[in-house]
Order: C-alpha cells, then sequence, then structure tokens
C-alpha cells in the first residue's frame, strides 16, 4: 500500500484549494494522514454525487443545504445537522436539491482524491 504520509496540523479554508469534480461539485481536502481523511465538498442546487461504492468506512456530516442521499437500496432527505454512515462497498450517492456543504470522513485515506 502507497502511504501518503499526513498533511499539515492547520488547514486554514482560505489556503485550500477547490477540485471541480463534477457540474455543481466541487471538493478540498481539509486534513489526512494514512488512516483518515476529511474532505468538504459543496455543491450547488441540482448537483450530483453519483452513486458509488470503495472499500473505505465513510460517515458524512451536511454542513448546510438538503440533499436526496442514497445508500444501498433505502433513500432519505438530510438536511444541515444530520449525518449520514456509510459502510465500506455499499452504493451510494447524493442529489443536492438546497445548495449546501458536506463534509465526508473516511477510513482509511481516498487514496485516488491524492493523485
Amino acid at each position: 500500500m502507497k502511504t501518503f504520509g499526513a498533511s499539515k496540523e492547520f488547514l486554514l479554508d482560505e489556503n485550500q484549494d477547490w477540485e471541480v469534480v463534477g457540474e455543481g461539485v466541487k471538493r478540498k481536502i481539509m486534513g489526512y494522514d494514512d488512516k483518515i481523511m476529511l474532505v468538504k465538498v459543496a455543491f450547488d442546487k441540482g448537483g450530483i454525487g453519483y452513486k458509488h461504492e470503495h472499500h473505505h468506512s465513510q460517515v458524512t456530516y451536511v454542513e448546510s443545504g438538503s440533499f436526496d442521499f442514497s445508500i444501498g437500496d433505502m433513500t432519505k432527505t438530510v438536511n444541515g445537522g444530520d449525518s449520514v454512515y456509510i459502510p465500506p462497498h455499499v452504493l451510494h450517492g447524493a442529489v443536492c436539491i438546497k445548495a449546501g456543504t458536506l463534509i465526508d470522513v473516511f477510513s482509511p485515506i481516498r487514496e485516488d482524491f491524492m493523485e
């Protein structure tokens, strides 16, 4: 397994660059080591986090906005202050119904985000 070390101890939001990852969706990595990663994801209304799966455990906190979030066969609307847990290898995705921001935590690190 490739190792990436760790991020700086302090990552100020204004100093982190956005990466556009889809129409109406952008992210910035806000801290990591090889065991854990935190990612901020901003969605415009109508932005889609297309369904996908990965071997990482994921917890997502809805900082703001409203999203139709699918995990496996279930879809629920989540709003600012809510959170979801996604087990490894479970298909999941989200559609933004009110512009907002998700805070994703992955374990281990999302190696594909580092490339």
